[in-house]
Formats: structure tokens, C-alpha cells, sequence
């Protein structure tokens, strides 16, 4: 393995770099699909624009759409197809967390408070799938059957990943593979659709499987630190309540290793505390403890970091340009996270 994690003492402001120079670079791409965002999250029904407008607007990451609009550029030019694209990557996105958070029961998204806190959980769910629908016609505006096959697939394997962790929840004995299958659904086949639509999108088939092994892996990555934070992050980091995933029950990678190298007397810990029927307030800082203690947490981060250098590896078949080196610094950027 040849990436490394940044030493302790890396510097916030140059990890914003990363990001604030891709979006430098993809301004006008990102300004067009901000409008299309806005545009097509418009309904005469009121509770629709509001809702829609008001997670829409609260930004996130954009890291599909900026994954979208640099995989085209990397091996040909952008239009409104591409852009169209780019807003349909987030609009699927986007619906997934409105279902999410009513599925979890979550507070937080994005750092405000969830829609579902402010509309209720039906008009989440109704307005999630109205985003669906908006995502389906701005495939079809690509003008590209292989294109909605693509993005269309993807949906439903979200779902599935969605349906497979919810079964999971709970479930103590959780394999490692089990893990990496759902976090592969629910994460990775939409980053790896974004980058293999985008390549298309550009009039390139000779590129788009590397670019799709790119997107792929950085979605495994991308999952597994997001879920690292869980127990090691900021509420400003990750955009929701730290401890989330610990108090809705999710078996995720930190937990399955600290669990597996537990002593008999831990493993009677995690398997009381990881039951939401038997959880308690303090049991949130005695896991985090022994994820750290257990070397769980570093174990993660080097998972993360091998799935970042597969990601930079498919970019080697790729010509060499800005737009393959930057999405070679959003895979340091992704690493970064972990500090």
C-alpha cells in the first residue's frame, strides 16, 4: 500500500484546498447543475419546494456531481447532458437521505436539522420520491438509453444496499464481507455510476470502466470513513449527531473489528449495547474506548487507504491531465477525512 494517513498535525486549511480547488476548477459546470438543482426541485405543491429547496440548499458535499463533471472533463468536454447528469447523481442522492433519515430516525443531516423534524416523516418520504422521479428526467435529458440504464441499475441496487442494512441492524455475529457488501450497494454503486455516466456522457466508452473502478472505490472508501467518524468525528465533519450508527444499532467496520478482538467480557458489552433495547446513555464513550484501545480505529483507516490507492490506481489507464489529477486529490481528500 502506498498512500499514508496525514501526520496529526495536517492543517484543516489545506484539506479545504482540495476541495475549494476542484470547485474552482468545475465553477461553471457546478454553477449549471446548482440551477438545474434549483429549477427542477420547483412544484405548484407547496410542501415540495420547501422541503426539497430546503435539503437541497443545505449543500453537502456535492462529491457525486463534482465525481460526474470531472470524470467527463478527464476525458472529453461537458454540456447540458452532462450537467443534467450531474443533478440527477444528486437529486438519487439526495431522495436516499430524505428515506434515511426516517428509516433511522435521524435529527441531523448536513449539519441542520432533518426535513423529517420539520415536515414529518411522510412528506420526507413523498418528497424523496418526487426527487426520484426528477432524477429519472434528467437522465432521459442525456439523451443516452445506456446512460439511464446505468443511473436507473444503480437506484436499485441503493435500495437493496438500504433493505440489507436494515436487516443487519442488530445483528452482533455481522461478517466483515456482509459489511463491504452493503456499504458496496449503498454507497459505492452510485459513485461508480456517477463516474462511468460522466465518461459517457463526454462521448468516451474507451475510459469509462477505469473511471467507474475509480468511483467505486472511492465509495468504499468514502463509506468506511464515513462511518469511522461515527466514532471519531465532529458533528460539524459529518453532518449528523456523532454516535448515530452506535445508537441505531448499525454493525459498521469499526465496531466488527473491535468486536472480533474483544475479550469475553467486552464481547458481553457490545452485545447488550448494540441492541437498542438494552443500550444505555453511557455506553457511546465505553465504545469508543474500545475501538480505540483495540486498534479497530487505525485497522479502519487502513482499510480506507486501500481502496483509496485501488481508486488511484484505475486512474493510470487514464490520460494524464488537471481533471485525472484532481480526482487523484479528492482521493487524498477522502484519506484526509480520517484525521
Amino acid at each position: 500500500m502506498t498512500t499514508t494517513l496525514n501526520s496529526e498535525t495536517l492543517e484543516l486549511d489545506a484539506t479545504r484546498t482540495v476541495a475549494e480547488r476542484l470547485q474552482d476548477m468545475l465553477a461553471e459546470d457546478l454553477a449549471a447543475t446548482e440551477a438545474l438543482l434549483l429549477e427542477r426541485s420547483k412544484s405548484p405543491v407547496a410542501v415540495i419546494p420547501d422541503l426539497s429547496d430546503y435539503i437541497v440548499s443545505a449543500g453537502g458535499k456535492r462529491l457525486r456531481p463534482i465525481v460526474t463533471l470531472a470524470a467527463a472533463r478527464a476525458v472529453g468536454n461537458t454540456g447540458h447532458g452532462t450537467h443534467a447528469l450531474a443533478a440527477a447523481v444528486e437529486f438519487i442522492h439526495t431522495a436516499t437521505l430524505l428515506h434515511d433519515d426516517v428509516v433511522d430516525n435521524s435529527d441531523l443531516r448536513r449539519g441542520k436539522k432533518a426535513a423529517k423534524k420539520i415536515w414529518g416523516n411522510s412528506a420526507s418520504i413523498l418528497v424523496g420520491d418526487f426527487l426520484f422521479a426528477r432524477a429519472f428526467t434528467l437522465m432521459v435529458e442525456t439523451g443516452s438509453l445506456e446512460i439511464l440504464n446505468i443511473l436507473s441499475s444503480a437506484s436499485s441496487v441503493i435500495a437493496e444496499g438500504e433493505v440489507r442494512q436494515l436487516q443487519a441492524t442488530g445483528k452482533k455475529d455481522l461478517a466483515a464481507s456482509d459489511y463491504m457488501a452493503i456499504i458496496e450497494a449503498k454507497t459505492a454503486a452510485l459513485f461508480e455510476a456517477a463516474a462511468r455516466a460522466g465518461a459517457l456522457s463526454a462521448g468516451s466508452e474507451k475510459y469509462a470502466e477505469s473511471l467507474a473502478q475509480f468511483g467505486r472505490n472511492l465509495g468504499l472508501a468514502f463509506q468506511i470513513v464515513d462511518d469511522a467518524l461515527d466514532y471519531g468525528g465532529t458533528t460539524a465533519i459529518i453532518g449528523k449527531q456523532v454516535g448515530d450508527d452506535f445508537r441505531e444499532g448499525k454493525i459498521t467496520l469499526p465496531v466488527i473489528i473491535a468486536r472480533q478482538r474483544a475479550s469475553a467480557e467486552d464481547k458481553i458489552f457490545w452485545d447488550r449495547a448494540l441492541s437498542v433495547e438494552t443500550q444505555t446513555a453511557q455506553d457511546l464513550s465505553h465504545a469508543i474506548h474500545l475501538i480505540r484501545a483495540s486498534g479497530a480505529m487505525e485497522a479502519t483507516a487502513e482499510a480506507a487507504l486501500d481502496y483509496l490507492d485501488l481508486a488511484k490506481q484505475a486512474l493510470r489507464h487514464l490520460p494524464d491531465n488537471e481533471w485525472v489529477r484532481s480526482l487523484s486529490d479528492l482521493a487524498d481528500y477522502c484519506g484526509e477525512r480520517i484525521n
